[in-house]
């Protein structure tokens, strides 16, 4: 990875969707403006804020796709992640660091 990138694959949850009366929404659907969680798999020399195994919330629509090995990740900057997910051992707090 160069410079401030951050290569990312996306959560199982992101890709569909339950509704309130259990109705699968695909991810397909539109239905505004909706982030997702990603897991961090690989960062560039100059990111400071995210390391491998971070789960990160980005706009998916903001993003560059590829393929490696036949998996499919998510190539962002740095600078268009909205959020980091604390781990999930800390207990306090929102669950979130923006």
């Amino acid at each position: 990875m160069l410079h401030d990138r951050v290569l990312v694959r996306l959560d199982g949850e992101s890709t569909e969707r339950l509704s309130g009366s259990g109705i699968v929404i695909p991810a397909t659907a539109t239905v505004g403006k909706r982030l997702a969680w990603a897991l961090v798999v690989a960062t560039g020399p100059h990111v400071r804020q995210v390391q491998r195994g971070d789960r990160v919330l980005f706009d998916p629509e903001d993003r560059a796709e590829v393929e490696l090995q036949g998996t499919d990740y998510v190539l962002l900057r740095e600078r268009d992640l909205h959020g980091v997910a604390e781990p999930e051992a800390s207990g306090e707090g929102t669950g979130l660091y923006l």
